[in-house]
């Protein structure tokens, strides 16, 4: 599936993640159809949420505001990958559509990795003043 937005945020990660969340609603239609209510709520939660937290980091108050909900986003997004897993270890169908949402949180909980990595790391000054 295609993000069919009027324009793109020019944000790599928040497109990413907004285009897994509407992948991940459709797969999760398809689960509830076969009778996989548990698994399509869990994938749905943490699926979605990957995003908004993205959203919630992006007017974070401070430099640990916004590491602190990207790591939420990493933690959902590896949330997603183990329900994505399950769904394809466990014969559940449709296991065709899965494999490309594992490629997605796996490429998602990289970058968000790189991201909370990077934001952590503590600036050093600009001037080194000695009295």
């Amino acid at each position: 599936m295609t993000v069919t937005r009027d324009k793109k945020t020019n944000n790599v990660i928040a497109d990413k993640s907004y285009a897994f969340a509407l992948n991940v609603i459709q797969l999760a239609k398809m689960l509830r159809k076969q009778q996989e209510h548990e698994i399509a709520s869990q994938l749905l939660r943490c699926g979605t949420s990957i995003g908004a937290n993205i959203q919630e980091a992006q007017c974070g108050v401070s430099r640990a505001d916004f590491a602190a909900k990207m790591g939420i986003a990493s933690k959902e997004a590896r949330e997603s990958h183990y329900w994505l897993r399950l769904v394809q270890d466990s014969g559940a169908p449709p296991t065709n559509n899965v494999l490309p949402r594992l490629r997605e949180a796996e490429e998602l909980i990289r970058i968000l990795t790189a991201i909370v990595k990077t934001s952590q790391k503590s600036r050093t000054p600009k001037f080194n003043i000695q009295h």
